[in-house]
């Protein structure tokens, strides 16, 4: 991959990471709950998933799926309903304590962090069909395909850690002082929910 090639996979890399989805806001989800650094592993969940939906593009398997209206319906409304649980399940948290006692840390395990993370990510198929018309432009078939992807799979992952850690879950970080009492608590339950929720509806209309 030439430098030029490079240098353009980076910006769209960079757009595309910055667009809020449905990792975006599990990441400021995490982050507001578990605090900062324990939600890279949410993050790192999010990257598997990321990974798999690259090999599943470059052995061909995208381009059938993006083609199935059958299977693309299949994985988008089970990613949907994945979504709209998830937001259920966020507005009916119940907070710690009913009174305005402090916030005390969400003792959720790494490895549920993770899977949610996996999940989040895989199941939705407009991210395999957009690297399905995403990824060919950056492939040269003189050179080293094998090679080529994994510069783009190390290039797609290492970009969007750093966005989803050091923007939005410093975003996500940012919403704690507004959970310091039970009411606060319930609002952003409420909206994180309804964020999760849209995003699973607009998985289903758009």
């Amino acid at each position: 991959m030439t430098a030029s090639t490079w240098f353009a996979l980076l910006g769209a890399c960079l757009l595309i990471s910055l667009t809020p989805g449905a990792g975006a806001i599990n990441t400021m989800n995490n982050a507001l709950n578990v605090g900062f650094r324990r939600s890279i592993w949410g993050i790192l969940g999010q990257q598997l998933a990321l990974l798999i939906q690259l090999v599943i593009v470059a052995l061909g398997l995208g381009l059938v799926i993006a083609k199935s209206p059958t299977a693309f319906a299949v994985i988008r409304y089970v990613g949907a309903a994945y979504l709209i649980y998830l937001g259920i399940q966020q507005i009916r948290a119940r907070t710690e304590t009913d009174d305005d006692s402090p916030r005390s840390t969400v003792d959720e395990s790494a490895w549920s962090m993770f899977t949610r993370g996996v999940w989040v990510n895989l199941l939705n198929p407009k991210a395999i069909v957009f690297l399905v018309a995403f990824i060919p432009g950056f492939v040269r078939t003189e050179h080293d395909i094998a090679t080529q992807y994994a510069q783009i799979g190390v290039t797609i992952v290492v970009v969007d850690v750093l966005i989803m850690w050091l923007f939005f879950a410093l975003v996500g970080r940012a919403f704690r002082r507004l959970t310091s009492t039970a009411r606060g608590r319930r609002r952003l339950n409420l909206l994180f929910g309804v964020l999760f929720i849209g995003v699973g509806l607009m998985l289903v209309f758009m």
